[in-house]
């Protein structure tokens, strides 16, 4: 979410940033490729990988995109693979091994260029990726437990969209060989790398929703403590639509890792002609008493807040507790963009709400390449809060193309890409109550992903019960769906309140 005046809410298509991107795994890809050939059979001892120094070409090897086997530079022998991202293409090869169930591996190439990411799918287990972004030789490695039915996996590298050129070069699966030989596959037009949950997973039913006094379907909307030449608001002022209303932002105490402090911004106060701090409470318990949760949103595009640690999740759970106790609000809104660290902050997520209690909210807003799969440090801090979670509003813009849980590639801005995002995320493990649709309030609120409000309502429609979907229809219908979000409060009101007057009273009407 952006602070700056007419700056898009994220950069399009942004370089993900260490603690978001070293978990996700690869995106869309587009173009044709070279048939997979057998991984287990032919490859050296000790290493499950055909032809991974790329000595043969790219013998072995499925690649989408511009790829080829260099000669030079090369970390050893006598080729290297060079692939080059499209706008559209990380330009991803891969190959399918036999591995034994139960075992464990270690996975290992030596790579060079921009972001260059390395990782294996279909383990039965957690999916490992990790990347690096050097402009020398480096080695990456990771290492995963295959499942109990697990007999092959594929391991992938591939670049990021509309970056330079990586290299990569003995690629190397460490470990016992299956027993199996994977059956050669074409790689198809548009593939998936890998698809988010290929095959449906029953969602967990161990949790049940946290008793918070919001309604079955909820809006949120983003209110703006700053002004960015949007439509400055008090608190008083936000529409009526709203359920959840999150003041964006806090900001880090800079002496104190994993602080937190609030204070009226007084551009804000100067933008509205005055509003004082003792009107700004004030408003907080008027929309509280109109039923409506007023919750802190910590991060936005520009926030560092860092909870790396248990030390700095004590410091940020007891300056929250203290804010929250200060002004009343009803919970913490976490829209970190600029890392997430899902073991400490959890932990810390549920220090404070042990401190603030019953009632608590707990709302998210990551970006897109966060929740592409259970891998991703947010989704990881989705599931380790499920207990204590309301809802989960990924901004489904500034993103481009992704794959949805049924491996096709869909483009932002369409009813198809949110629905499909939104069954990944069912599907990798939140209630459906626990999930929302994040967009922007207006084509000026956001660099790319903007939807009309029917497209929003179409979208919930088609979750809920099946109807008035695109293209992609959910394998399942999820009628607690939660409802939508939007930034911001003020975009919208700068917009004639399109997205209020549509969007709330089509939530507000789902059974």
């Amino acid at each position: 979410m952006a602070r700056t005046p007419n700056q898009p809410a994220h950069k399009r298509r942004r370089s993900p940033l260490p603690a978001v991107a070293a978990g996700a795994t690869a995106l869309a890809l587009a173009g044709g490729g070279l048939a997979l050939f057998a991984g287990g059979a032919g490859a050296a001892v000790g290493n499950l990988v055909s032809n991974g120094g790329f000595d043969s070409g790219l013998g072995g090897w499925s690649c989408t995109g511009a790829a080829t086997a260099v000669s030079s530079p090369v970390h050893s022998g006598t080729g290297a693979l060079q692939a080059t991202p499209g706008a559209a293409d990380t330009a991803e090869c891969s190959q399918t091994v036999s591995v034994l169930p139960g075992t464990s591996y270690t996975l290992s190439a030596w790579v060079q260029g921009p972001y260059v990411y390395l990782g294996a799918r279909g383990t039965g287990g957690t999916d490992p990726s990790t990347w690096s972004n050097q402009t020398g030789w480096n080695q990456l490695s990771t290492t995963f437990t295959t499942g109990a039915n697990a007999t092959s996996v594929t391991v992938y590298l591939h670049g990021w969209y509309g970056q330079g050129a990586y290299l990569a070069d003995d690629v190397a699966l460490a470990g016992p060989g299956g027993t199996g030989t994977p059956s050669p596959t074409a790689t198809p037009t548009r593939t998936a790398t890998p698809s988010p949950t290929a095959t449906p997973t029953p969602t967990p039913t161990g949790t049940t929703p946290p008793a918070t006094g919001l309604p079955a379907h909820v809006v949120t909307g983003y209110w703006q403590n700053f002004d960015n030449n949007s439509t400055p608001q008090r608190l008083s002022d936000v529409q009526s639509a709203y359920d959840i209303i999150a003041v964006s932002f806090a900001d880090a105490v800079p002496t104190r890792t994993g602080a937190i402090s609030f204070t009226l911004d007084p551009g804000l106060s100067k933008a509205l002609g005055g509003y004082t701090d003792a009107q700004f409470r004030a408003d907080i318990k008027a929309k509280q008493a109109a039923g409506k949760k007023v919750v802190l949103s910590i991060g936005g595009q520009n926030g560092a807040i860092t909870v790396g640690d248990a030390t700095a999740g004590a410091s940020f759970a007891d300056s929250a507790y203290s804010i929250i106790k200060d002004y009343g609000f009803d919970g913490i809104d976490v829209d970190l963009e600029n890392g997430v660290q899902a073991g400490p902050l959890g932990d810390a997520l549920h220090s404070l709400q042990a401190k603030v209690g019953p009632g608590f909210v707990l709302t998210m807003a990551p970006e897109t390449i966060g929740m592409y799969s259970t891998a991703g440090a947010y989704f990881q801090l989705a599931l380790k809060t499920k207990d204590i979670l309301t809802v989960v509003n990924t901004q489904f813009y500034n993103s481009g193309g992704m794959n949805g849980c049924d491996g096709k590639v869909y483009n932002q801005g369409t009813i198809d890409f949110i629905t499909s995002q939104v069954c990944t995320h069912i599907q990798g493990g939140l209630r459906p109550d626990q999930v929302g649709i994040g967009v922007p309030a207006s084509a000026k609120a956001a660099g790319g992903g903007y939807v009309p409000p029917a497209v929003v309502n179409n979208a919930l429609d088609c979750l809920a019960t099946g109807n008035n979907c695109g293209s992609f229809v959910p394998p399942a219908k999820w009628p607690t769906i939660r409802g939508a979000m939007t930034w911001s409060t003020n975009w919208d009101a700068n917009n004639g309140n399109a997205f209020s007057g549509a969007v709330g009273p089509f939530v507000h009407k789902m059974p």
